[in-house]
């Protein structure tokens, strides 16, 4: 599995902890779209980013995306949940549907699951066989670097579980009616298939990380770390594209960013 094997899931953080880096980490983050809106000195617009979440079912997306968005005006980030194809988007190329929604100069797009379904879902239903999962990685790759060479910052995250946590949380949502909702015939069925979705996994981040979109792997199983270590990832990535696009970055205060 390569570097999926190497994810540590034994790393944590309490609640109040967690608290206290997700709250420093969403003032720097906010300080990074108002910049990016041209809302900031010296008020140019700059790249626009796309965030890319992909887990495992009850890995933690949701609340992830929350926290990542919760400081933002509504205004300046799109979130877009990814469902199945519609027929008339199984009519397309499989990265058709995803046009309308990819940010642009100045923008903020946070897609909850992605293209990467391709690779994933589609594979391992057999909707795809092999030989096209190789052409569609590629396909990918190529549809990603025509973005960043046309100014977009792309971030892709895999909020990564063990099958007992999954399991754990999964018993959790069938107890709670509030929860319940988010629990479907399709995840438990989904979960059947770990084993193959696994080695799509190896395949999808052997294939398609590379220097210009790479894959962050979070550690998801304690989700106070997975939130804080989110967003400071997205934070970290996003500074780094930037400066490298010779964009002038206000240095920021330890974690403390924007006190």
């Amino acid at each position: 599995m390569g570097r999926i094997d190497e994810i540590d899931l034994t790393k944590s953080l309490t609640k109040e902890e967690s608290a206290t880096r997700v709250l420093a980490a969403q003032r720097r983050l906010t300080h990074l779209r108002l910049l990016t809106a041209g809302l900031l000195a010296p008020h140019e617009i700059g790249p626009g980013v796309c965030v890319l979440f992909e887990g495992f079912d009850a890995a933690g997306k949701g609340g992830a995306i929350r926290r990542l968005t919760g400081g933002l005006d509504p205004r300046h980030v799109r979130v877009r949940p990814v469902g199945p194809p519609s027929a008339e988007e199984l009519r397309h190329h499989f990265l058709w549907r995803f046009s309308p929604d990819v940010p642009g100069r100045g923008e903020m797009t946070v897609f909850d699951r992605s293209w990467y379904g391709r690779l994933l879902v589609e594979r391992v239903e057999g909707l795809i066989d092999d030989e096209t999962a190789r052409r569609s990685a590629a396909e990918i790759v190529a549809f990603e670097r025509m973005l960043v060479d046309s100014g977009v910052t792309i971030i892709k995250l895999w909020l990564h579980v063990s099958a007992d946590e999954q399991l754990r949380r999964f018993d959790e949502r069938a107890e709670d009616p509030m929860k319940q909702w988010k629990l479907t015939e399709d995840d438990w069925r989904n979960r059947e298939g770990r084993p193959a979705y696994l080695r799509c996994l190896a395949d999808m981040v052997e294939w398609t990380d590379h220097a210009h979109a790479h894959w962050d792997l979070i550690a998801a199983e304690n989700k106070h770390y997975a939130r804080a270590a989110v967003i400071e990832t997205v934070v970290e990535r996003w500074e780094k594209d930037l400066e490298r696009r010779g964009v002038a970055v206000p240095p920021s205060r330890g974690r403390d960013y924007l006190a």
